[in-house]
């Protein structure tokens, strides 16, 4: 932040804002009611909430006067008993509109199929004892989208503790938690030995879960290889290739489902997402949840061709990381951009059993803002 040098001329009162002449010499215009709502009393450093209401003024704000005092501006309001004292270093903050700078907004790192040697790994003791490991595994969530945990104890209440470093586990409607076994009356193709194909997870709920975890207890069997690929090199590379496919994709939604005996979830989304950047932050995609495509058949002429182009990009083996899990270990990766799947096992050949849960993308930033920020309120 520049050091402020005090104005050469004073605050200049106009009928809804005044103007305020900055460090770079050039007048800035506050709105009235901004300045009001804002005023450092409005705030309560308990709560770190707003305490003001500005909703029981009876009449628009207006300044009876104003000046600069010191390196401050001061408003006396008019028709209430109140000053306001505002930094002019604050001021310059927020003196271009915008949101305001958030630390956990990091670039994306896109990977391919030969990224696995340089999958990020944390041992989960580590994660548990030392915050500023906590904060390498999540930038390295944010930024890559996959990482692998290890040395994870062989408990249900392993999985529990690492996932709330991150946040509160997310129910969904298989339950706080789901276990990857072969069952006799499967009521999800993940609980079957065979292969599964590349998807993000429970694509029906209006806001899927954003972080998954998925804890190896045991892993014996034949075959079941792991299968993952990131969801932004792969949308990225397809807006280049097909840029009114990915426009398609990007833009029109279109129907999931989830059906069974006591649950029917429903949803539309878009295939690629989006973020407030334009930038691709990941996919929605899982073929045996994508319900019946319920668009115009003449747009189906365009949509589907080009849905069928990104899905066998997908599949690309340029994309495809590949590998086996082992007991101990604990992928954790972004469930809006890491598309995961498995190959087919024998069933008979052993033991293979994972237990997951997910957490919010939300929190997840939210827990690394705490770790590297302060906040606007500082102790």
């Amino acid at each position: 932040m520049n050091v402020m040098n005090a104005p050469i001329a004073a605050p200049v009162l106009k009928e809804q804002g005044l103007d305020v002449i900055l460090s770079d010499g050039q007048p800035h215009y506050f709105n009235y009611y901004w300045l009001r709502d804002n005023c450092p009393s409005s705030f309560s450093s308990a709560t770190r909430e707003r305490s003001f209401d500005i909703f029981h003024l009876v009449d628009a704000p207006t300044p009876k006067a104003a000046e600069i005092v010191g390196d401050a501006l001061e408003i006396v309001w008019s028709g209430e008993d109140h000053v306001t004292l505002f930094p002019l270093s604050w001021l310059e903050t927020y003196a271009t509109a915008g949101p305001r700078n958030d630390p956990a907004d990091l670039p994306r790192e896109a990977w391919y199929g030969d990224h696995f040697p340089e999958v990020p790994r944390f041992s989960q003791p580590e994660l548990m004892a030392d915050p500023e490991v906590r904060r390498k595994w999540i930038e390295a969530m944010l930024v890559e989208g996959f990482v692998i945990l290890t040395d994870m104890p062989d408990s249900n209440e392993a999985l529990t503790e690492t996932a709330s470093l991150i946040g509160q586990v997310r129910p969904t409607f298989f339950g706080d938690y789901f276990d990857v076994k072969t069952y006799i009356n499967p009521t999800n193709t993940a609980y079957t030995s065979a292969a599964l194909e590349l998807h993000t997870d429970t694509p029906a709920e209006e806001h899927a879960p954003g972080v998954q975890f998925l804890h190896c207890r045991a892993n014996t069997v034949q075959g079941g290889e792991s299968l993952y690929a990131d969801g932004v090199a792969v949308a990225n590379d397809f807006r280049q290739r097909d840029p009114e496919g990915f426009k398609l994709l990007s833009e029109v939604s279109v129907p999931f489902y989830c059906e069974h005996d006591d649950y029917d979830m429903r949803s539309r989304q878009t295939v690629i997402e989006l973020d407030q950047h334009g930038e691709v932050s990941g996919l929605t995609i899982s073929q045996h949840m994508l319900d019946i495509i319920d668009l115009d058949q003449e747009l189906l002429d365009r949509y589907y061709p080009a849905f069928c182009r990104f899905g066998r990009m997908l599949q690309e083996e340029k994309y495809m990381m590949r590998f086996l899990m082992k007991a101990g270990e604990c992928m954790v990766f972004d469930n809006h951009r890491i598309v995961h799947g498995r190959a087919a096992y024998s069933a008979t050949s052993g033991d293979r059993y994972l237990r997951g849960c997910y957490t919010d993308r939300a929190e997840m930033r939210s827990t690394y803002r705490a770790l590297v920020s302060e906040g606007r309120f500082k102790a």
